[in-house]
């Protein structure tokens, strides 16, 4: 299976890295926040930029995206516009959504795109061109905030990202029950191990499904969402207790 290296890290390879995502409103709390997730020392961060109030002034976006470099240094970034489509929060239309992750590839600040693997096979097949282009790796991804597909819908839009051709697939679901977590835990171990060539993140949202944020990497999932100042999603965990138990999981791995 192909890895992703991203500036100091390995994705697909040895314990699920941990990411922290930024989801200020104002520049001054996206920076705070960003001060904060560079002290707790995650693998990664995620800037949420939907979350911020000026997403449409490209020029303040340009500003973000220098600023949250400077004060990360070398910690990997990765540049996501979630849609209220799939949890975000900004309604955002398609030609607004592909010029921001241009823009956010041309900056030279990011060093990961999430794109929205079904906001349209265009703007997903240009936006991951770009990317590559300029070696930026891609996280094609699916969110499901109502319910966890059957077995053979989570495995074809696995498959159906794979096809696109982007490095990293990310699908995140919602539980009713316990019964549905271990279906995508089980559904995962299946698809790495059947038909994944690249690495693949998973995971079950909400209380019911905290559980995969920690275990997920036995099935094969390669980054786990934590928090450290506001959750993103429901269900995630703090950064220091998503540490302590993947080390513990992982002691041997480690030594």
């Amino acid at each position: 299976m192909k890895t992703v290296n991203v500036k100091n890290i390995t994705i697909g390879k040895g314990i699920p890295k941990i990411c922290i995502s930024i989801i200020g409103k104002t520049k001054e709390d996206i920076l705070e926040q960003a001060a904060v997730i560079k002290r707790a020392k995650p693998d990664m961060t995620e800037l949420r930029i939907d979350y911020f109030e000026d997403i449409l002034d490209t020029e303040k976006v340009q500003w973000i995206l220098h600023k949250v470099r400077e004060t990360l240094g070398e910690l990997p970034l990765l540049f996501t516009i979630r849609t209220v489509e799939e949890g975000g929060n900004c309604k955002i239309d398609c030609r607004i959504y592909q010029e921001l992750n241009a823009l956010a590839i041309a900056s030279g600040q990011v060093d990961l795109i999430d794109v929205q693997a079904y906001l349209g096979t265009d703007i997903v097949k240009n936006t991951i061109e770009a990317a590559h282009e300029k070696q930026i790796p891609v996280i094609a991804s699916y969110h499901d905030f109502s319910k966890t597909p059957p077995k053979e819908e989570i495995i074809k839009r696995l498959l159906d990202m794979q096809k696109l051709n982007a490095d990293i697939l990310k699908m995140a679901v919602m539980p009713e029950h316990k019964r549905d977590v271990i279906l995508l835990l089980e559904t995962t171990e299946l698809f790495t191990r059947c038909h994944a060539d690249r690495p693949v993140i998973t995971m079950s949202m909400g209380k019911i499904g905290m559980v995969s944020r920690i275990s997920g990497g036995l099935s094969g999932s390669a980054v786990t969402f934590a928090s450290e100042t506001m959750r993103s999603a429901l269900g995630q965990m703090k950064t220091e207790d998503v540490k302590r138990i993947l080390n513990a999981l992982y002691e041997e791995e480690a030594l």
